[in-house]
């Protein structure tokens, strides 16, 4: 029996649509393989495959959350690799990896119906990667096709693209090598009628270029949903029928009962103070309403409280007293810590994050091994967000995907204003720990990093700032507002992030509750993030408006020599023995790049200065008639060898070791002995050298060298004349100029 007969046995039937987009061609294709999932997809771009699933469960007991888990994960087979980690197999994931998760989870998760509750796990695996095309943006295309060609009640489906900008020229779906030169990586996903998610990191590009680059997306996207829809029509399953939770009817009795009470509670000022008094207000709901069940009662206040909440900052009411553009306060407590190289207390109303910036060398930088080519960064940014920061009991293990997230938007912002490495070669880790939180802790962490590097004295190019942007809506009715709470950020329909520089846009992050926004609505979103951000720089200049002239006494010093790359063996010598001797003896720290770029580096600046004299010495070229420090390395019955200049040696000859006349070098040289020579001689053809000590000491009197020749003519055999090299000073044969030696016998 064939293949193809199994094949068809085995219900294997390939269904396939192809959707151009930018420069290439999207493949999706299903009914092939993983076929037991409730949706399975096999995404192509290039030769970068992804193998999409879905699969869904019970809804987990007592649950009142939508339990989906999106999983993103990078096979070594797919480059052709083996894991570079001690199991050398696929170990937890990395921090790219839990990224990308998230890119995928967050336009999806709003497109469930409300009260879905059933456990929903998304699962990707990368099984080739040709090193041109990007694996992550193809997977959420995946995702979506696979939610959509499911049963599952998704409200999808959506499209992903990512934008790049390259010479004025916005470019769809670039490749790795456009990435890298790109002013912009711009990823956007939404449904055919609207933009529901937008992450990017932007080279200060101004508000109508980003306004442009969302719109150009969005007509991609609505190309990918057509696609997929057409593919659901060839493959697709029959729909779970599901019918959202009737209306609690005791929200709209809430609402009209108790609106005064609950709106004097939410404008209680503090935090903690206006959640005592929500608290206080739900309870006398639960004694008014006592003849019902008071689960019941409760679920209804929180929805009547959202409900009033709402109404309140549609017309321009926000909780804690300010209008729709307003920032709140800001105090910024610089050098906090001591002895940190660069230190910062931020603080923005009820969130505090104390940011601190620690400058290492090449060996702190950190290698990244993925699919792609091997890296080393030297740019880490930590943010953690203990449970202290808003008030309760717990403790965690180790960053979860929300501060992996957090941590890497942070970065992204700060990333284009960062000297480059020739300018600057420090490795740079910045920490930011979150002391309080009341909303947009991301973005104090941006502006914390910002003034932490100027306090380390880091050159960067400008200052940052970042601001969170809130929105509700109600029908044709909304409200933008600056700098959201939490309370706005959980019970509003938009969290929008937006960082900068006063010229333009390094980093943008936007996640919506509802099922999407316009390309005019985010335009006027960013105008409005603009004008809150200029407000923050402009407070944050009041502290510090430029990296400081010097950096701390306690952070590394480090100077930059470069030489020329011919001279790189010779610095490191055979086995490395050069370049630790020199480690060894300065206590400087030496890392050496291809194109001959030294860096060295240590906590004092002598130890630097000893490391610089070594690398000119062995790389300079020996000079006839200069002086040198040298120090014997052997000695012979016709002289002494000296290294004069580290790894190259020459002969101090028996008759250039004094102006008399020296009969024997025992007792007279040592090996170790340090001394000044003069090179006399670079012999031409042989590359060796002639030393001496004679031409540095004072010439004797006439007197005294009439007496020191007669002396030596008691030496010299009868008839002979004096030889050329007793008139010269010696033996011409000397060291070879590259450190190696002749025959000395």
């Amino acid at each position: 029996m064939s293949f193809d007969t199994q094949r068809a046995a085995l219900g294997m039937t390939k269904q396939t649509v192809e959707i151009a987009v930018g420069e290439s061609t999207i493949i999706l294709e299903t009914g092939y393989m993983a076929k037991q999932a409730a949706g399975s997809i096999v995404a192509r771009q290039g030769d970068t495959m992804v193998l999409t699933t879905v699969c869904d469960g019970d809804p987990r007991p007592g649950g009142d959350f939508f339990p989906l888990m999106v999983d993103y994960r990078e096979k070594g087979y797919a480059a052709g690799r083996i894991p570079g980690n001690f199991f050398r197999r696929e170990a937890r994931p990395t921090d790219d990896e839990t990224l990308t998760a998230r890119l995928t989870d967050r336009p999806l998760r709003p497109l469930f119906p409300k009260g879905y509750l059933r456990d929903t796990n998304i699962t990707s695996w990368v099984i080739s990667f040709d090193q041109e095309h990007e694996a992550n943006v193809l997977s959420m295309n995946a995702a979506s096709a696979a939610l959509h060609l499911s049963p599952l009640p998704f409200g999808g489906p959506i499209g992903a693209v990512r934008m790049a900008l390259i010479e004025g020229q916005l470019i769809v779906n670039p490749t790795i090598a456009q990435r890298a030169v790109s002013d912009l990586d711009l990823v956007v996903a939404g449904t055919a009628d609207a933009i529901t998610m937008v992450e990017a990191g932007a080279n200060e590009v101004d508000e109508a270029t980003m306004v442009q680059a969302l719109m150009q997306a969005h007509a991609e996207i609505k190309r990918i949903c057509a696609a997929i829809e057409e593919l659901r029509q060839k493959a697709g399953k029959p729909k779970i029928p599901f019918t959202e939770p009737p209306a609690n009817p005791l929200v709209d009795q809430i609402v009209a009962s108790h609106r005064q009470q609950i709106t004097e509670a939410l404008l209680t000022t503090g935090k903690f103070a206006r959640s005592a008094a929500v608290k206080a207000v739900r309870s006398s709901v639960v004694e008014a309403l006592a003849d019902q069940d008071p689960e019941t009662v409760k679920s209804a206040f929180g929805e009547a409280k959202d409900i009033i909440f709402r109404q309140m900052v549609i017309k321009g009411q926000r909780v804690d007293g300010r209008d729709t553009r307003t920032v709140r306060p800001i105090v910024i407590d610089l050098d906090v810590l001591p002895r940190a190289h660069g230190s910062v207390l931020f603080t923005r109303g009820e969130t505090q994050a104390l940011v601190s910036a620690t400058l290492g060398t090449g060996d702190d930088e950190q290698m990244i091994e993925s699919l792609g080519a091997k890296r080393w960064d030297r740019f880490l940014l930590h943010y953690n967000f203990p449970n202290f920061s808003v008030g309760e009991c717990g403790g965690r293990p180790g960053p979860g995907r929300r501060e992996i997230g957090h941590g890497a938007l942070a970065k992204r912002a700060i990333m284009p204003i960062l000297p480059d490495r020739d300018v600057w070669p420090y490795t740079i880790r910045a920490v930011s720990d979150i002391t309080e939180s009341n909303g947009s802790s991301s973005m104090a962490s941006t502006c914390g990093t910002s003034l932490s590097l100027m306090a380390a004295g880091v050159p960067i190019k400008a200052p940052v700032a970042g601001i969170a942007m809130g929105l509700v809506q109600e029908g044709a009715d909304y409200a933008i507002l600056t700098d959201i709470l939490g309370d706005e950020d959980h019970y509003g329909d938009m969290d929008f992030k937006v960082c900068g520089t006063t010229t333009g846009i390094t980093a943008l992050q936007m996640d919506i509750k509802i099922d999407g926004l316009s390309a005019e609505l985010l335009g006027e979103a960013l105008e409005q993030a603009r004008q809150g951000r200029l407000h923050i720089l402009e407070v944050m200049n009041q502290a510090i408006d430029a990296a400081r002239d010097s950096i701390s006494p306690y952070a590394p010093q480090i100077v930059q020599v470069q030489i020329d790359p011919e001279f790189i063996g010779k610095i490191i010598g055979k086995g490395g023995e050069t370049i630790r001797r020199i480690q060894e003896e300065t206590g400087a720290s030496l890392n050496i790049d291809d194109d001959g770029i030294i860096t060295i580096a240590s906590p004092d600046l002598t130890s630097i200065e000893k490391a610089r004299g070594w690398i000119s010495d062995l790389t300079e070229l020996p000079e006839e008639g200069k002086v040198y420090t040298g120090t014997i390395t052997s000695v012979a019955d016709f002289g002494a060898f000296v290294e004069f200049i580290p790894g190259t040696e020459g002969l101090v000859h028996i008759s250039e070791w004094d102006w008399k006349r020296t009969a024997s070098m025992e007792g007279v040289a040592t090996k170790g002995d340090k001394l000044e020579v003069k090179l006399i001689e670079v012999d031409a053809r042989t590359g060796r050298f002639r030393l001496s000590r004679k031409a540095l000491l004072p010439p004797p009197s006439p007197e005294e060298m009439a007496a020191i020749e007669a002396e030596a003519a008691k030496h010299r055999p009868s008839g002979d004349r004096p030889r050329r090299d007793d008139r010269r000073g010696g033996d011409r044969r000397g060291g070879d100029r590259r450190g190696g030696r002749d025959d000395r016998g």
